[in-house]
């Protein structure tokens, strides 16, 4: 199909395919590796639990994100110890944007 790309054949007849920029552009699929947590909406950060360095357990509040009058609480997913903290109090985070990493 690699010869024919673009085109799609269907019941005898090739039909050609455009693609949009928007495809063209899109980020790769990453696997999660469970030591990231980011943001699932955009938000603002209201409080911060932890800071570089801290040991957490699984289910620990990392901290709040408030999007729409909401007010979200982020739980730390795994066991470990904090290597990053990325957003501060009063941030504004988008949709999958990086908040904090493990080691």
């Amino acid at each position: 199909m690699d010869e024919l790309k673009g085109k799609i054949i269907l019941d005898d007849t090739v039909y050609e395919t455009n693609l949009t920029k928007k495809f063209a552009l899109r980020q790769t699929y990453k696997p999660e590796t469970g030591k990231e947590v980011r943001a699932f909406i955009p938000g603002v950060i209201r409080d911060v639990a932890v800071t570089t360095g801290s040991h957490v357990k699984k289910g620990d509040m990392l901290l709040i994100l408030e999007a729409m009058k909401m007010k979200n609480r982020i739980f730390s997913p795994i066991d470990g110890k904090v290597l990053s903290v990325f957003p501060q109090v009063g941030d504004k985070v988008a949709k999958n944007q990086l908040l904090v990493e493990f080691e």
